[in-house]
């Protein structure tokens, strides 16, 4: 057999029991049932209202449930553990039975799902939401839904997988009625009210910002001394005037030449070089 064809015949297997369990036990207010299969047993945890349903004089209800898994569904070795819910107001799957059996008694909806709704706010939840459609008014009317609901619920998101949901179907003369029950249990979180204003935040130290103010509103003279940049202008200036300054000294330092004039009579000797002027001596002052 294929592994696929595995998984669905035992998912099927599982559904079959629970069906079978709910059935016989219905008295008793089945809340959840959670079945594991190990290599030695097959246990089953059972939730229920009334674990004395389950158990039975001296253990005999038990014994016959658990001979009836062997013989008919084929379960290997079943150990079955009864479970009592502790609060039974908060749990939406025993709400959503009990509105539907007392559809089935007394045929008021409204009364019903409203003494309900009572019943799981005063247990502390936090929320709650309870939806009947079906015919609701009588053989011969329409159907239709009614719904009621008190305190903070969500239905969309990613935060409603925390709200708990259950389903009945309760059989009445005119149809049948759907009901499905939403509770919000006391001590769910959701992201939306969670308190910001309440997360400690570290202290922070005053004086090491003030003196890194300091430090920073004081200049730094060696970047300013190194970045400086001295004006165009002036070293223009300064470059003529040194340009100017070789220029004289080379002009100074110059020995004119004179060319010899021949006559015919006399011959002129080469002159001599002149000295350049020197400018006169100031006086000094007195």
């Amino acid at each position: 057999m294929a592994s696929e064809k595995k998984f669905i015949q035992k998912a099927l297997s599982d559904f079959e029991v629970k069906e079978f369990l709910q059935r016989e036990l219905a008295q008793a207010g089945v809340s959840s049932i959670q079945i594991q299969k190990t290599p030695i047993a097959t246990r089953i945890a059972i939730a229920v209202r009334r674990p004395g349903l389950v158990v039975g004089k001296k253990g005999q209800t038990i014994k016959d449930i658990t001979e009836m898994l062997q013989r008919s569904y084929g379960v290997e070795n079943p150990q079955i553990e009864v479970i009592e819910v502790a609060q039974p107001s908060l749990d939406a799957k025993l709400m959503a039975e009990k509105v539907g059996k007392q559809l089935e008694i007394k045929g008021n909806a409204k009364t019903a799902m409203r003494f309900a709704l009572r019943e799981i706010m005063s247990a502390g939840a936090i929320g709650s939401e309870i939806r009947a459609a079906g015919k609701l008014v009588g053989k011969g009317g329409k159907a239709k839904t009614t719904t009621i609901r008190a305190g903070y619920l969500k239905k969309s998101g990613e935060e409603s997988k925390k709200v708990a949901e259950g389903h009945f179907t309760a059989y009445l003369k005119a149809g049948a009625v759907g009901i499905t029950v939403k509770i919000v249990r006391p001590g769910t979180i959701f992201a939306d009210t969670v308190d910001l204003t309440k997360l400690a935040v570290p202290a922070i130290s005053e004086t090491p910002v003030e003196e890194k103010k300091d430090e920073a509103a004081k200049p730094d003279k060696k970047k300013r001394t190194t970045t400086r940049k001295r004006p165009v202008k002036a070293k223009e200036g300064k470059t003529e005037a040194k340009e100017a300054k070789t220029e004289g000294d080379v002009v100074a330092d110059a020995k004119p030449t004179v060319q010899p004039v021949e006559t015919p009579s006399t011959v002129v000797p080469a002159a001599t070089p002149t000295p350049a002027p020197q400018a006169p001596a100031q006086p000094t002052p007195a």
